[in-house]
């Protein structure tokens, strides 16, 4: 998790993501609430022995959406780093070496890969804010917009080894959605995703029958519960086990009774309160947390950073 050093709204972002607001507030109120949602939050998750790393941004340069990592990396158990080509300026000096190296002091990174070459020809994937990850099985679901280049998807989810599955979702309004991980979640038995927003009926029959064949029982959200940010949950584990759905404020009170007992089975739901940071920023919880999936410690020094040749 990204301290909200420099929270803001973004104009630059605003461009394709809908989910943003401005607020009648003082640029200092602001900060100020972001940084108290954020530390609550964090304070939260630890009082259930989640592990949760924190990097305390620093604010030389202004990154108004660097509470939202899962963005621009993404971690992998042989110890892998991937870093993403992102859709505004204003976002790509997040790719933060200062975080890889915070990282590097806690876990094996054994290869830093540079994906962001693409951004000089207009093409992006940012990272798990585009790509839904279905580890156990293998799956990649992606969610086509000016965010998530397809050929750039699907040659990084065959890379990986898994199996891509695209389709277009629109708000609304009929905006492209900006990043799947607002309308669609997958946890260990369970599954969220705004089936509405998918208009195309074959793809949309495509997701679902992919969902249900993997196992997962499927909660079906409408788009209101979408803009309220139901579809932005993220499936967290400590070293006990114990699993726990964490999703805000808005998210929890918006889903309907019976929707949080099918999510709640398996796993005890955990409401942050983020109303500032979800309201200017357009993201919501899962968008703040970027999974840490590093193996143990290795000396720094070993670190082997690789960059494409289009960088």
């Amino acid at each position: 998790m990204v301290r909200p050093t420099s929270f803001g709204f973004d104009d630059q972002t605003a461009q394709t993501n809908t989910f943003q607001h401005h607020i009648g507030l003082a640029h200092s109120e602001v900060l100020t609430r972001a940084n108290a949602e954020f530390d609550n939050a964090v304070n939260t998750l630890r009082e259930l022995d989640l592990a949760v790393t924190v990097f305390e941004d620093s604010d030389s340069r202004p990154k108004p959406n660097a509470v939202f990592p899962n963005n621009w990396l993404s971690t992998w158990p042989d110890g892998h780093i991937f870093l993403y080509p992102m859709a505004t300026e204003s976002r790509r000096i997040e790719r933060s070496f200062e975080a890889l190296e915070l990282l590097s002091r806690q876990f094996r990174i054994s290869e830093v890969t540079d994906l962001s070459g693409p951004e000089k020809e207009n093409l992006f994937l940012e990272s798990t804010g585009v790509i839904i990850f279905d580890h156990v099985n293998k799956i990649a679901y992606a969610c086509i917009s000016p965010r998530c280049d397809e050929r750039l998807f699907k040659d990084h989810a065959k890379e990986l080894g898994y199996e891509p599955v695209t389709f277009s979702a629109f708000g609304r309004d009929g905006t492209a959605i900006y990043h799947t991980n607002v309308m669609m979640g997958i946890q260990s038995e369970t599954a969220v995703i705004c089936a509405e927003a998918i208009t195309d009926e074959a793809e949309r029959a495509l997701v679902l029958r992919k969902l249900e064949e993997t196992g997962h029982k499927v909660t079906v959200i409408t788009q209101e519960q979408m803009e309220q940010f139901c579809g932005n949950v993220l499936e967290l584990h400590n070293e006990a086990g114990e699993r726990y759905l964490a999703m805000s404020k808005s998210a929890f009170d918006g889903f309907t009774p019976e929707q949080r007992t099918a999510l709640s089975e398996d796993k005890a739901l955990v409401p942050l309160a983020i109303p500032t940071i979800e309201t200017i920023g357009g993201g919501s919880v899962r968008c703040m947390l970027a999974e840490i999936y590093l193996p143990g410690r290795i000396d720094p020094s070993r670190i082997h950073i690789e960059r494409s040749a289009s960088a």
